[in-house]
């Protein structure tokens, strides 16, 4: 029997444990996958991994949107898209953006705008994401609403083999979680991704 559709916060890290601002599923993969001479710097080195047993980043990205039913995003992630329109990587995926401020939508795309608890609203969103899972995406202020209200099953953090210095952390909840029930898998360009289960460990 297969996993259950959830809530999953899906986020782009440094391996010293910050939130890559700005960086959606597409922009980590145009970044660093690839990326000449990182199968040879240490940290895919340490992994103990072959080029050829990583599994394609962009094969990732297809799994994300082909297991999203629904995307729930930040007024700041939401705002990179609105910039550029045409790149809008979501196609009809149901969309909902919490946010104070007043944004255009974008052709073609089923967006939802609306502002208060992410309690009352997350019904909706499962509604319409189906037997898809519910997506978070972005920094971390929307996702810590979500946390805090016990709303998220999973957490997946995409580990880039770089270090930024500071920023947002991210979320203090990873520590609580047994490293037993963490599942990792390693990406492209010495890329991890590990898959924290939150609600039974916060119950």
């Amino acid at each position: 029997m297969g996993r259950m559709a959830g809530t999953i916060y899906y986020v782009a890290a440094s391996q010293d444990g910050y939130v890559a601002q700005g960086r959606g599923p597409r922009e980590w993969i145009r970044a660093f996958a690839g990326a000449p001479g990182i199968m040879d710097g240490p940290a895919f080195a340490d992994s103990g991994r072959s080029a050829d047993s990583q599994e394609s980043a962009e094969a990732l990205v297809s799994e994300f949107l082909a297991s999203a039913g629904a995307v729930a995003m930040g007024a700041e992630t939401y705002r990179s898209f609105a910039g550029a329109p045409g790149s809008w990587p979501l196609g009809d995926i149901p969309v909902w953006v919490f946010t104070h401020h007043e944004f255009p939508g974008i052709s073609g795309a089923d967006i939802t705008f609306v502002r208060g608890d992410v309690a009352e609203f997350h019904p909706d969103i499962l509604h319409d994401a189906g037997k898809g899972d519910v997506m978070l995406t972005g920094g971390g202020n929307l996702a810590g609403q979500f946390l805090d209200s016990g709303l998220v099953d999973e957490l997946v953090v995409t580990v880039l083999p770089v270090s930024q210095g500071g920023g947002l952390r991210l979320p203090h909840v990873v520590e609580a979680v047994d490293p037993a029930g963490v599942q990792g898998r390693f990406l492209d360009s010495a890329v991890l991704q590990r898959r924290y289960g939150l609600r039974r460990q916060m119950r």
